[in-house]
């Protein structure tokens, strides 16, 4: 998983907090990250429609729907895509001792156990959503992005959706 889905699921917690959109440069100052880099992050986000960008001089990113609608699962495929992290190469049919093409027919027992652990992992991320996050960081935390973030331009009023979860 690239370090890029860390800093989509954190920018989605903040997101949580305001009703105007934040500036990607604002969101990477805040996490001091790179801010080409985090605005690639951001962009994959509102290519899948988590959060959309407006355009303008009080521009910046906001969320899409309420934050108990955007799982974790939602994210990391947004930001790595959705394709599964194992791959198989039917290895067995290598080597001196290679099987033969319809000895393997059905999928190995190591093909097997990453199959169910990503089934597990995805059902596990599913399952956990942004605000599920946001409530986990604790609302003193977001209190105090809400003030940093307000300094900065963005207001920092809490969004109807987070106002009913913390």
């Amino acid at each position: 998983m690239s370090s890029g889905v860390e800093w989509a699921l954190h920018c989605c917690v903040v997101l949580t907090t305001v009703r105007e959109p934040v500036p990607a440069a604002r969101l990477a100052q805040l996490h001091d990250v790179s801010p080409s880099y985090l605005a690639k992050q951001l962009q994959a986000l509102s290519r899948a429609g988590l959060v959309r960008s407006v355009q303008g001089k009080a521009g910046g990113y906001l969320l899409t729907r309420s934050p108990e609608l955007i799982t974790v699962l939602d994210v990391v495929e947004a930001v790595d895509g959705p394709g599964t992290p194992f791959v198989c190469t039917e290895i067995r049919r290598r080597g001196p001792l290679a099987a033969a093409p319809q000895a393997c027919t059905t999928p190995c027992p190591v093909s097997r156990a990453m199959a169910g652990a990503e089934t597990a992992w995805r059902e596990a991320l599913r399952s956990v959503s942004v605000t599920d996050l946001a409530h986990d960081v604790g609302s003193g935390a977001l209190a105090g992005i809400r003030t940093w973030l307000g300094a900065g331009g963005a207001r920092p009023e809490l969004s109807a959706f987070t106002e009913r979860h913390l």
